[in-house]
């Protein structure tokens, strides 16, 4: 069973009169995760597709998307796959690729219809796509990590960048996660925007009961998101994208836009921020 959902881009200006219920409306992205489901969000945000697929032990395809206009979802498009869940496969192209829980697939354009099976939750990103990149299945174990923040800002973490110019070769997606270590809760600080790139985060590993606070909104008129697990956020290229966290969490982070550069953002001291 497939489901999509589109959402249109907003303007800052318009984001400065929304109600909490308006935001969460627009920014914030519930129940991609259902059993024997594919639920896709796709946004006027740089054409940027995120969702989940549950096979639940059933084959779940992924093919034909009416939203996109082409016979199959993937011919001008290229696809990130996480696997946040138990042990599952990812067949494209001719080829299946087992899955463990932490493990990234990125899929080039032209891979044609996917097929998610096994007991994984796959947390689907995706962006147009000019040109064919290969296939890549990228283990834990060979993502690049970069250690960031302190005990004393409450802010140490662990990146893990996946789909990266320093792992691999894509066309416009940038993919990797973040997992906050033990005392810490800030996942993103100093906060920055990036106006050349939107992006989208999925939070996850967070128990029934714990919630994220998520910051969004221009730096000088921001606002807020309280997310829960397996839920997801937009980013506006003019909107910060930080939080805090009761307990620990992890959430992955997708970028599409001008450039694959992941330093390319403009950073904004705690200070700046009202």
């Amino acid at each position: 069973m497939l489901h999509v959902e589109t959402r249109h881009a907003i303007h800052q200006d318009h984001a400065k009169g929304m109600d909490t219920a308006t935001l969460r409306q627009h920014f914030l992205t519930p129940d991609m995760f259902q059993q024997g489901q594919i639920r896709l969000v796709y946004t006027h945000y740089d054409r940027f597709v995120m969702g989940g697929a549950v096979p639940d032990g059933a084959d779940l395809t992924l093919d034909h998307v009416d939203e996109t206009r082409t016979p199959s979802f993937l011919d001008r498009r290229e696809m990130g796959i996480v696997n946040i869940g138990a042990t599952g496969s990812v067949t494209a192209a001719g080829q299946t690729h087992a899955m463990n829980k932490g493990d990234v697939l990125y899929l080039g354009m032209g891979s044609g219809p996917v097929t998610f099976g096994g007991q994984g939750r796959f947390y689907i990103t995706s962006a147009p796509a000019h040109r064919a990149c290969p296939t890549r299945l990228i283990t834990v174990e060979d993502a690049v990590e970069v250690n960031l923040g302190a005990t004393e800002t409450s802010n140490k973490r662990i990146i893990r960048q996946f789909i990266h110019p320093l792992v691999m070769e894509s066309c416009q997606l940038v993919l990797g996660y973040t997992t906050l270590l033990d005392g810490s809760v800030w996942n993103t600080m100093p906060a920055h925007v990036h106006d050349r790139r939107m992006e989208a985060y999925l939070y996850f590993g967070m128990t029934p009961e714990a919630r994220v606070l998520h910051l969004m909104g221009a730096p000088t008129e921001t606002r807020h998101l309280f997310i829960a697990n397996e839920q997801g956020a937009l980013s506006p290229p003019w909107s910060i994208h930080a939080g805090a966290g009761i307990g620990s969490y992890t959430f992955i982070w997708a970028m599409a836009g001008d450039n694959i550069d992941y330093k390319d953002m403009d950073m904004l001291p705690a200070e700046a921020l009202l």
